[in-house]
């Protein structure tokens, strides 16, 4: 390990694997000072170009802390012994490190609608802190991340090439995403047409990368900044709604449990709008109800692409796992359109709360 390439206080006593997480490689450092501090691996599979990475992550946690002085609501990184923000050891793996966030938890599932709204209210805060922060600074670390026509090409690709001949078992599937293909390019467009600010955006955003303090439930930061990039607020927005508003799991086999929780979506939208819908334009707050269709679209599109594939990208732990989540993501879509009138006015009511 590489504890002693890093500026900790202390003599090192303790280095332990921890996280739930599955791109990165997750320790937890203990010192005699007491302090405890983060270090990981980063993946270069994933990530290939880590300096941009690193800028990007170094450039926005800086602007935080000035916006903020509280250390516990931004992360903080750890110098390396010669002053850098991470360094790249001899086999060629990049580390970096960060201070430990005291008395904080971290939750993968909301056990109640307080705690998903809870994670709005970070994600807005996240929004609001960085208004004032030039995005185009930002690299993209992974490329048309969520660039929606593209992604749709990629489907093409995959069904035309069919590699395992799975395609004809899936047409009404692949039927389904081509008819909404012409909707694709919605919010893309109006940023290229300059209705939509570019944003700085985290790009995944679910509860378990926020902290939260471990006595009052409080939000204390966003945590798994590798994909913050320069995007558009409703796709931050669009991607909590999908996977937290949903009222079953993501990969769920039986249908009738899915649809989109109003209840939920109201709370998430009263918190994070409470949060930043001062910061964002009228535009974006109407195209809100949208990014949640766009990101549900857009995930339903890449698991599809995926299970015609082979399941070569998103981890699967049985047969048929991708073509399931891409199955959910169309149901949830049908009813999205459904309750799309109520989902407007909800975002609308939220905006003037």
């Amino acid at each position: 390990m590489h504890e002693e390439r890093f500026r900790f206080a202390g003599r090192v006593v303790s280095c332990e694997r921890c996280g739930s997480g599955h791109i990165n490689g997750t320790y937890l450092v203990r010192t005699d000072a007491p302090k405890k501090y983060i270090m990981q691996e980063i993946n270069r599979q994933v990530f290939r170009d880590v300096p941009a990475l690193m800028r990007n992550i170094a450039l926005v946690t800086r602007f935080l802390a000035r916006e903020d002085k509280d250390p516990r609501h931004v992360l903080t990184l750890v110098p390396t012994n010669e002053g850098e923000d991470w360094f790249e050891d001899e086999q060629g793996r990049a580390w970096r490190a960060y201070e430990y966030v005291e008395n904080s938890v971290c939750l993968d599932q909301p056990r109640t609608l307080q705690e998903f709204a809870q994670s709005g209210r970070a994600f807005g805060e996240f929004q609001r802190k960085l208004a004032g922060f030039d995005a185009a600074q930002l690299a993209e670390t992974i490329p048309h991340f969520h660039d929606t026509p593209a992604r749709c090409l990629a489907l093409h690709e995959a069904a035309a090439r069919d590699a395992l001949g799975r395609a004809a078992g899936v047409q009404r599937e692949i039927d389904f995403a081509l008819s909404h293909e012409k909707e694709a390019g919605a919010m893309t467009g109006m940023l290229a047409r300059g209705e939509l600010p570019l944003r700085v955006t985290h790009n995944d955003t679910k509860l378990n990368n926020i902290l939260l303090d471990a006595q009052t439930g409080e939000p204390l930061c966003v945590i798994d900044l590798d994909t913050v990039m320069p995007g558009l607020a409703g796709n931050d927005f669009g991607d909590s709604i999908r996977f937290g508003a949903s009222t079953a799991l993501e990969d769920e086999r039986d249908l009738a449990k899915v649809e989109l929780s109003l209840e939920r979506y109201e709370a998430y939208a009263r918190a994070f709008l409470g949060a930043c819908g001062a910061s964002l334009t009228r535009a974006e707050i109407e195209t809100l109800p949208l990014g949640a269709m766009l990101m549900t679209y857009e995930n339903g599109v890449r698991f599809l692409t995926d299970y015609l594939s082979g399941d070569v990208y998103f981890h699967i732990e049985r047969e048929g796992q991708n073509l399931d989540r891409a199955r959910t993501q169309f149901k949830l879509i049908e009813d999205m359109e459904k309750k799309w009138a109520r989902m407007a006015r909800l975002t609308e009511e939220a905006a003037k709360a």
